[in-house]
């Protein structure tokens, strides 16, 4: 098991999170405020110790992640255990380029399922009358809670999660893998494992910046960015054959630059394929 995430007080979780949280303690207490500062000082995991995930206890962080908040009781999710070698090995072949998922001694699929609630029309001879986009995105909704879910549970065990979007590049391939039928749709794969080191705290933006009260609002938000951009240097630059090098690169300029070139373009006509109308 890794070492333990030395942010162990909440104010100091908070601090390293958001630029302008430090009196969001609340005056908490233990316990409350070691469960709220671990919460606070998570981060994501992509390198392993290597030792093996009980495949009892990752059924139980299922179970839990699978008694999350879901849209009407529809209970539109669903999750894959990947536990075969050879489907595995196809799965990490599709993440080639992600090459550190290959070191998660387990992976899980997160899947939005609308296909149960059109059999249950089916069954009870009832029409389906919303067949329009918001039958995809509740299913994928729940999926997004149920995933959140797991990692939080996981993290409260020690584990390590990493969400891996990346498993949408070929979700025809992934559904091909995993028999997935008409809709029903991967999400996102999770990686899980024994970290091998505590995670490192990313910041997020201000929570002047992603916090509203009451209303919406961008007031100064081209100059809260700038300042994140300083807490958050990246050391490697995305496309510089496109955009050359900045010498300030920053959160923004690598995203601005992710989203420069084309990711997934044909996913819509993936979920369409599955059987959604998404008007």
């Amino acid at each position: 098991m890794a070492e333990e995430n030395h942010l162990q007080d909440l104010g100091e979780a908070l601090a390293a999170r958001f630029a302008d949280a430090a009196d969001l303690d609340a005056g908490l207490g233990a316990p409350a405020a070691e469960t709220l500062a671990r919460l606070a000082a998570r981060g994501s995991v992509r390198e392993f110790s290597g030792a093996p995930v009980d495949p009892a206890l990752l059924r139980l962080l299922s179970a839990i992640a699978l008694a999350t908040p879901t849209k009407s009781d529809l209970q539109q999710r669903d999750i894959v255990l990947v536990t075969d070698p050879g489907l595995r090995e196809a799965l990490d072949a599709l993440l080639a380029d992600q090459p550190w998922t290959a070191g998660a001694p387990a992976l899980l699929v997160f899947c939005g399922n609308n296909r149960r609630q059109r059999l249950l029309h089916h069954y009870r001879a009832r029409p389906f009358a919303n067949d329009h986009l918001d039958a995809f995105f509740n299913a994928a909704v729940d999926a997004g809670i149920a995933l959140a879910g797991y990692v939080a549970a996981a993290e409260a065990l020690g584990l390590g999660c990493c969400p891996i979007s990346a498993l949408r590049n070929d979700p025809d391939e992934v559904s091909r893998l995993l028999g997935l039928p008409d809709h029903v749709f991967p999400v996102a794969g999770l990686a899980v494992g024994w970290p091998a080191r505590a995670p490192v705290v990313t910041p997020r933006l201000p929570l002047a910046v992603t916090l509203h009260e009451n209303r919406y609002g961008e007031a100064g938000l081209e100059a809260a960015i700038a300042a994140y951009d300083r807490r958050r240097p990246y050391a490697q630059q995305r496309h510089v054959e496109d955009f050359g090098e900045d010498p300030a690169y920053g959160w923004s300029e690598d995203k601005a630059r992710q989203y420069a070139r084309p990711e997934r373009a044909g996913f819509g006509a993936f979920v369409r394929r599955k059987g959604f109308s998404l008007d």
